[in-house]
């Protein structure tokens, strides 16, 4: 494996964690996307955060998910809202899970030139890297029942 793709790897699943971290913001604050996803560019990609340096990240995918979940709400809450218990719809989830949900059903919806596993594996994870209960296997078996509606095996 080359040193260019772990980078572009490691460069993706930063746009991703920033994407879920953009979307809480979003929801919380109601500040605009494009204010959000400038904040992003200028002052948390490549910098230092709380001390921590922040990587770059593969801006070009962090904005076409952030734009994107802003702009196909009205197909995925349906989409989350159809695999969930009834009478647990999306907007009754804790908002960190539905950052996680609403941005990867939008990679599943829109970004066809990623696998599927590859998507459900990087939200899983990256549910995991915010909670340590049983929060990533419910992202998992909400993920694993979109990914087999929206693309359903040939």
């Amino acid at each position: 494996m080359s040193g260019g793709f772990t980078n572009s790897v490691e460069a993706r699943h930063v746009a991703r964690l920033g994407a879920v971290q953009a979307l809480y913001q979003l929801e919380m604050s109601g500040a605009g996307d494009e204010t959000v996803i400038r904040e992003f560019k200028e002052h948390r990609f490549g910098q230092i955060v709380d001390e921590l340096e922040v990587p770059e990240a593969d801006f070009s995918h962090f904005e076409r998910v952030v734009r994107g979940v802003v702009n196909r709400q009205a197909d995925i809450a349906p989409a989350v809202d159809a695999v969930l218990r009834e009478g647990w719809p999306l907007k009754r989830l804790d908002a960190t899970v539905r950052a996680l949900l609403r941005a990867a059903t939008f990679e599943l919806f829109a970004c066809q030139d990623v696998p599927h596993k590859v998507i459900l594996n990087e939200y899983v994870e990256l549910a995991g890297e915010f909670f340590h209960g049983d929060e990533p296997g419910f992202v998992n078996g909400v993920l694993d029942a979109l990914a087999k509606r929206l693309r359903p095996a040939p």
